[in-house]
C-alpha cells in the first residue's frame, strides 16, 4: 500500500515497536510484524496484530503492572 503519511513509497513488510499508554501502564513491544514506509519509517500494524496487543496491554492493566517490556509472539 502506498504510505499515507509521506505519499512516497509503497509500504513493505518489516517490524516496528508498539508503545501503549493507558492510565499508570506504559507498554513497549518490541519486534511487532508492520508495514514499514522506506521513506519516512510510518509503521502500520494490521487488525489482528492491533486486537492482539490491546488485549495483552488490558491484562496488564488489570494485573496492576505499570511498565511492560516484551518481545513480540504471534498468538
Amino acid at each position: 500500500m502506498k504510505c499515507l503519511i509521506c505519499k512516497q513509497a509503497e509500504t513493505q513488510p518489516g517490524v516496528t515497536t508498539v508503545t501503549l499508554e493507558r492510565g499508570g501502564l506504559t507498554m513497549v513491544v518490541k519486534d511487532v510484524p508492520a508495514q514499514v514506509c522506506p521513506n519516512c519509517g510510518e509503521a502500520y500494524v494490521d487488525e489482528t496484530t492491533t486486537a492482539q496487543l490491546l488485549k495483552t496491554a488490558e491484562q496488564m492493566a488489570n494485573a496492576g503492572a505499570l511498565v511492560d517490556v516484551r518481545q513480540y509472539v504471534a498468538a
